[in-house]
């Protein structure tokens, strides 16, 4: 008998999800099973193709070199499997189902989360997951659906836009600044208290923003979270560097040496191949391209190949379904 005939499908779905986690319990934390479902399935799958797919490590599982070569096939198979899931289910060809965004908590928390219903108003039949993550969240091996990151990521299978540019500057409380003085130079700076990262805790580089606007400086305060550092620097506690999304009118803080000190990223929306053409990715896709477009805090220094209305800083519900017929 060939091991073609006793390949279970699920067991080749396990095996999947098992060499991206590195583990069993990823595995069957990923597929909600418990570990000895998972290792059953992998040891069927095992005895069906006659050779052995993981070794088994303190850290968890390592792929031996035919658990490297099965995958290359389980994922083309999978891919397969999505597709075909787009192409045929009851509705495919409309913007609906269940989408999965991860992005970092700063953008999530302060900028997109309150902008959403604007999409709802749209695609009704359209759930979003907002995920946040302080890491790389890679798209090619299905942690999610989309990833709108600071930096263009690395990997195969993947398609990376870049969709906008926001600046960096120093705020402060005005309390802050009436009790320790306001700076208006590099050197007056230095004397100043900070706030920002855990340094040993940043996860990605680009978040180390604060090292391009001042080297030498004194901090007083760190956290993981951009918004316990506004909050802190809200508080008087010291200054900190926040991007443009992330202060609104309301907030107390007030800018320091923006005309001298500041810095930019890129926004971009990366897709896996295999989804990229989905009406529902398309449809998360257009909602996030045209809130962008149409705040010029978010296009900073770019080309646009669509004109930005700098005097509307917000959009309409009427503008989302004009751009929406796109989709």
């Amino acid at each position: 008998m060939r091991a073609l005939d006793q390949l279970d499908w699920d067991d080749l779905k396990v095996f999947v999800h098992a060499a991206r986690g590195g583990s069993l319990a990823g595995a069957a934390k990923r597929l909600r099973v418990d570990q000895s479902t998972v290792s059953r399935r992998l040891a069927h799958l095992e005895a069906a193709l006659g050779v052995s797919l993981f070794e088994r490590v303190p850290s968890g599982l390592r792929l031996s070199e035919a658990g490297q070569r099965l995958l290359r096939h389980a994922e083309r198979v999978e891919s397969a499997i999505i597709a075909m899931e787009e192409e045929v289910t009851p509705g495919s060809g409309q913007a609906g189902g269940r989408v999965r965004l991860a992005t970092m908590e700063g953008i999530a928390s302060l900028y997109l989360a309150e902008r959403f219903v604007r999409l709802h108003e749209t695609h009704p039949d359209l759930t979003v997951e907002l995920l946040t993550s302080p890491q790389t969240v890679y798209v090619n091996r299905r942690e999610a659906d989309l990833f709108l990151s600071f930096f263009e990521p690395p990997g195969q299978g993947l398609v990376s836009e870049r969709i906008g540019r926001f600046r960096l500057g120093l705020y402060a409380s005005p309390g802050y600044l009436d009790r320790a003085g306001t700076p208006r130079s590099i050197q007056e700076l230095e004397r100043h208290a900070f706030v920002t990262y855990v340094e040993d805790l940043v996860q990605v580089d680009c978040v180390r923003w604060l090292d391009e606007i001042i080297a030498n400086r004194r901090t007083v305060f760190h956290s993981t979270s951009m918004i316990a550092q506004k909050q802190a620097a809200a508080g008087g506690l010291g200054i900190v560097l926040l991007p443009s999304f992330a202060v609104a009118g309301r907030d107390l803080l007030v800018p320091v040496m923006h005309d001298d000190l500041s810095t930019t990223r890129d926004l971009w929306l990366n897709v896996h191949t295999d989804l990229q053409f989905s009406p529902r990715i398309r449809a998360v896709s257009a909602f996030l391209k045209a809130l962008f477009r149409s705040d010029p805090s978010l296009q900073v220094g770019l080309r646009l190949s669509q004109p930005v209305s700098v005097s509307r800083p917000a959009i309409s519900s009427r503008d989302w379904r004009e751009n929406a017929k796109a989709v």
